[in-house]
């Protein structure tokens, strides 16, 4: 079974890592997290989970305005050929969550490693990030340092993309 968001918090918490969470009606895009977004400081975030031709499997967290073209970004992140976005079974099998609610915050479920994280440059100059935890009926807000410490405590190491 993959982690829940009680379980994803008490291993932030078990990591020294504070987070603050909002809850809120379910958002399935950029668009719709705008709407609500207030009281809620900090970047914001988009996650693309893809896949390239020989089953390897990337999660690039960026500022949710950004571009990424996705004919080339195999480049940038060493994919083998261009990239499609993954399917929800292996969204699922990978990263225990579901299409709208891709996180970062996934790589808890990532314990055989399969997925490449990829974090935007300038997603980490800001001070704090907001990701979902593993819902998207919330929005958890944690320090780019802190981000990078979780992304480490769960075995993986975060690759910085400049698009």
């Amino acid at each position: 079974m993959p982690a829940t968001p009680e379980q994803l918090f008490a291993f932030l918490a078990d990591h020294g890592i504070q987070v603050t969470t909002f809850e809120h009606p379910a958002l399935h895009t950029v668009a719709e997290s705008q709407e609500l977004r207030g009281q809620i400081a900090g970047a914001h975030t988009k996650n693309l989970f893809l896949k390239d031709k020989k089953d390897n499997f990337f999660l690039l967290t960026v500022e949710e305005t950004a571009s990424v073209d996705l004919k080339t970004i195999h480049h940038v992140i060493g994919a083998a050929g261009k990239v499609s976005f993954g399917k929800p079974e292996a969204l699922m099998e990978l990263l225990g969550v579901v299409p709208g609610s891709v996180s970062i915050m996934g790589l808890i479920n990532d314990t055989g490693h399969r997925v490449t994280p990829f974090i935007a440059a300038d997603l980490l100059q800001s001070e704090v990030v907001n990701v979902h935890p593993l819902v998207n009926t919330a929005t958890t807000s944690i320090k780019s340092d802190d981000l990078l410490q979780f992304v480490k405590a769960t075995g993986h190491e975060a690759q910085v993309l400049k698009l």
